[in-house]
């Protein structure tokens, strides 16, 4: 059974907190493929797992007025607090000290439970059915 990708603002609702995933943009003079086989992406999952850090694919933040597809994306399920080990951890493997990416293939990103919250309707029985009647 294929596996269902929920957008990255309705797991921040689900789990009430700040939500932490990695994008990976496609970029230019890289060759199309399978977005799971990106080797970046490959190598981040295996860190991942090594960690014990839990994580699962996801979509952007959903939207009415267009459809975005699936590009490769991973919600990372560890909070968003400079104070929390894993946090630290996950952060010093993304990131160098200043802040900016170690690796120029992947974004990593952050979204506030308060923008999350901007598409909670989206979370209304038969609300994706309604928008699918009308698109």
């Amino acid at each position: 059974m294929p596996q269902l990708i929920q957008h990255i603002d309705a797991i921040a609702r689900k789990k009430q907190r700040d939500v932490l995933y990695l994008m990976f943009p496609r970029k230019k003079d890289r060759p199309p493929q399978d977005v799971e086989d990106l080797p970046l992406r490959r190598q981040i999952i295996e860190w991942l797992e090594h960690e014990g850090i839990d994580w699962k694919p996801c979509g952007g933040i959903a939207s009415e007025t267009r459809m975005v597809p699936y590009r490769g994306q991973i919600y990372v399920d560890v909070p968003f607090d400079p104070s929390d080990p894993a946090y630290q951890k996950l952060q010093s493997y993304l990131e160098h000290p200043d802040g900016t990416m170690r690796f120029d293939e992947a974004l990593f990103c952050a979204l506030t439970l308060d923008v999350a919250m901007k598409n909670a309707h989206h979370d209304e029985p038969g609300f994706w059915e309604r928008w699918a009647d009308e698109f």
